[in-house]
């Protein structure tokens, strides 16, 4: 079994990347496409720094289905790419790296959301009976994209 996995999910958009970017860049906006935003209407958030920016954070604590965690942002390559430190405290901790990449493609944007971390104890043994990263993670991704591309979509 590998020492690390990755989870990524691509779509196209119909919007220009700037119609896409703010939506990505920006943690407070992740509530309004994120699949997990609405898997617990009621848990409590924290936003600190300039959003957008290196440094920037967000955390969370919620019901099972959400946890507690915290996103920051590592690094920016302007209207392009997004890197986020993602450390999950609730249920059980792990640390990975999410990264949003975001490319013009004609009229539309292509819009790739990617996580890799270490394979932990936990997840490997997740993986044995079936139920790995990939498959526990890569269906929220999808319905997040979606949702992401119908609010781009929107304006």
């Amino acid at each position: 079994m590998a020492d690390t996995y990755v989870v990524e999910r691509s779509t196209t958009i119909a919007a220009p990347p700037a119609d896409v970017w703010g939506r990505v860049v920006d943690l407070k906006e992740w509530d309004h496409w994120s699949p997990w935003a609405a898997m617990d209407p009621n848990m409590s958030k924290t936003y600190s720094g300039e959003p957008g920016a290196p440094g920037s954070s967000y955390r969370w604590s919620g019901n099972r289905k959400v946890g507690e965690g915290q996103m920051t942002i590592k690094d920016v390559d302007p209207e392009q790419r997004v890197a986020i430190d993602l450390k999950f405290l609730k249920p059980f901790k792990s640390e990975s790296v999410t990264e949003v990449l975001v490319t013009a493609n004609g009229d539309g944007t292509n819009v790739t959301w990617r996580m890799t971390g270490a394979q932990t104890f936990m997840t490997k043994v997740m993986g044995v009976f079936g139920k790995g990263m990939d498959k526990m993670v890569g269906p929220d991704f999808e319905k997040g994209l979606t949702s992401l591309k119908s609010l781009a979509e929107a304006g």
